[in-house]
């Protein structure tokens, strides 16, 4: 999966605050990723947060 820091994807599963979009803030092992909707950050496990990726957005350059 071709996922870049500051790419924006959304999630098959909705935030409890009901937005499914994220902004990837880190890669690695982990994934850091940033809510849109309320501005919660979490960390995942890259394979977790692959699986849960329904669309990639890239950013604009």
């Amino acid at each position: 999966m071709d996922i870049n820091v500051g790419d924006t994807v959304t999630m098959k599963k909705p935030h409890p605050c009901g937005s499914a979009q994220w902004q990837v803030t880190r890669i690695g092992a982990d994934f850091k990723l940033r809510c849109l909707g309320c501005g919660r950050e979490v960390m995942l496990p890259r394979s977790k947060a692959e699986k849960g990726i329904k669309r990639i957005d890239k950013k604009a350059e």
